[in-house]
């Protein structure tokens, strides 16, 4: 099978400008009609280091990342000796003339003559970037011009000046680098990561609080909220630390927001009380973590999908949740509305699974049509003057009044209380308040998504994945099937609830069941265990802090490397 897509790396000390490079091509991509699959590797400090901004670009459909380096952009000398031996068959450097390219073939560009000064650097490195992959210069232009027009129509006039200048010297220099084919997709699409989708989800589904201290990859989600905040009436609020953040948030949704928190792993650790209360007082309220490599500080700014028993479990004594994984920015979108939604309705935490690679990869997505969906719940504002907050009912759920705005009185406790929220140590109202509790989780249950199955109906080789394998796991399964073996992909957007009967059958009817997942211990596999009976013996997993590429699964497919769990282990 070709793979008509170019994967163009970005590399440098933070401070170079490297995303400004990075996200100039990758819009201008998306709006020549292309598809791309971003990946950022940075390391965690504000300047210096080694990072790196990754765009696989394609014609076609684009899933996951891809390994080796077609052109690598390199604006120092030391990305050039880390990077040169994954330049592909056709690859290139492209760096200044200083710099010693170690006998790998490239372009050395004369940055200081095309260059008034070195401000202008990336914008010369856009010019080469857009000639050698043959793209209309006129996408970049545009982008140009509306993204220094505020700076005046000097600005505006240098920057172009050093494109033009840039794309006449690469028309010379090019040894004759394929260009992108071109694209098959036409029509208004965004540039989305992530984090951004999942703060429109919540958007969409009237979020109107969010307090978050700030921890990678996390912070993206508050600071799209913030850039929208005014516009669309959002209160957000910077907490001193994470237990403020969290406990806010509790008071805001007790006060009738729609609150959200936003944080990471080593974040989400310290809220795990807030959680508790959450669920003994019945608060609403969606915990989005971003999760990163762990235990303590870890790799801060690398992937991982190592959180998932921290979230399933987070929070002394037994109240019911419900986990939502997304694998694209698309499922951030759709999955964190109805996150906020099963948080309302149901008056429980409600958790949304990301991770660095998901929360920073930009993709191509279409413009989200709000019309057709409804109404996420809402309390009410009206009861009587003998309201109690925790009436029992067959559901769980008590009617949700926001205080203040009649005669009741809304009454709630972090101890066990009786119905209308009087502290109790009545043996028999503590079992019937935690019956009444648990009881939420037969609706959490009935609501719970199928995992999305792609492929063969009776494969050979099954790979079964969470949250952002998705691509990575479904490219995989495509490559196989162009090999000529029958092979799919089991893709699960929510981890918990469990319904078995939504999945079993398809791991009955496969030759081989496969798990991938990004942590050391397989932790979405053993809750599938521990949930269902159904172990999945083969497994493929990955713990480095960077992303799944189809290449890594299939390598370890190929080599029988799929680590092997045994009943005894």
């Amino acid at each position: 099978m070709s793979d008509p897509s170019i994967t163009v790396v970005i590399g440098g000390e933070a401070g170079q400008g490297l995303v400004t490079v990075g996200e100039f091509l990758s819009k201008a991509l998306i709006r020549a009609g292309y598809e791309i699959v971003v990946s950022q590797d940075y390391m965690s400090r504000i300047r210096g280091g080694h990072n790196l901004f990754i765009i696989r670009v394609s014609p076609e459909q684009a899933l996951a990342p891809r390994e080796g380096i077609d052109l690598l952009v390199a604006l120092d000398a030391a990305t050039i000796a880390l990077h040169r031996g994954e330049l592909t068959g056709r690859g290139l450097v492209v760096a200044d003339e200083s710099y010693d390219f170690a006998g790998a073939p490239g372009i050395k560009v004369p940055f200081a003559t095309l260059c008034p000064r070195p401000i202008f650097e990336n914008i010369a490195a856009l010019g080469v970037l857009a000639r050698l992959l043959c793209l209309e210069p006129g996408w970049l232009t545009d982008l140009i011009e509306e993204n220094f027009a505020r700076k005046g129509g000097e600005v505006v006039g240098q920057n172009l000046s050093v494109f033009k200048a840039a794309q006449a010297f690469a028309e010379g220099a090019n040894p004759g680098f394929a260009c992108l084919a071109p694209p098959k997709i036409r029509g208004k699409r965004l540039m989305l990561d992530g984090a951004a989708a999942v703060a429109l989800g919540g958007l969409a589904a009237g979020v109107d609080f969010c307090s978050f201290y700030p921890m990678t990859p996390s912070t993206g989600v508050a600071l799209t909220l913030i850039a929208h905040a005014r516009e669309m009436g959002v209160v957000v609020e910077q907490a001193e630390d994470e237990i403020a953040a969290f406990n806010m948030a509790l008071g805001a949704s007790y006060a009738g927001a729609t609150a959200m928190v936003a944080t990471a792993g080593g974040g989400f650790a310290l809220m795990c009380e807030g959680v508790s209360l959450a669920g003994m007082t019945e608060t609403p309220i969606v915990a989005v973590v971003g999760q990163r490599p762990g235990p303590a500080t870890g790799l801060p700014t690398r992937t991982e999908q190592g959180d998932l028993n921290l979230v399933l479990y987070a929070g002394h004594g037994e109240f019911p949740r419900a986990v939502f994984a997304p694998g694209a920015p698309e499922q951030c979108f759709h999955l964190t509305r109805r996150a906020v939604d099963q948080a309302e309705r149901h008056q429980s935490p409600v958790f949304v699974l990301i991770d660095q690679y998901l929360a920073d990869g930009y993709r191509a997505v279409e413009p989200f049509d709000l019309r057709g969906l409804p109404e996420t719940a809402r309390p009410g504002r009206e009861g009587p003057a003998d309201y109690r907050r925790y009436a029992p009912d067959d559901s769980g759920v008590s009617p949700r009044l926001i205080p203040g705005f009649g005669p009741y009185l809304v009454c709630v406790d972090s101890d066990e209380h009786t119905p209308d929220g009087h502290i109790t140590e009545d043996g028999g109202v503590r079992t019937a308040m935690v019956d009444k509790r648990q009881r939420k989780l037969r609706g959490l249950t009935a609501e719970a998504l199928a995992p999305d199955y792609s492929g063969d109906p009776e494969p050979e080789v099954l790979l079964v994945c969470w949250g952002s394998t998705l691509g990575a796991a479904s490219e995989a399964a495509e490559i196989l099937r162009g090999q000529g073996k029958k092979a799919a992909c089991l893709h699960f957007p929510q981890v918990y609830p469990l319904v078995p009967e939504s999945f079993a059958a398809h791991f009955k009817r496969a030759g081989e069941v496969v798990m991938v997942e990004g942590n050391a211990t397989g932790q979405f596999a053993e809750l599938i265990l521990a949930k269902t009976g159904i172990r999945i013996a083969k497994r493929i997993l990955r713990y480095d802090g960077r992303p799944f590429t189809a290449k890594y699964i299939l390598d370890r497919l190929d080599a029988g490397q799929a680590g092997e769990t045994h009943a005894a282990d």
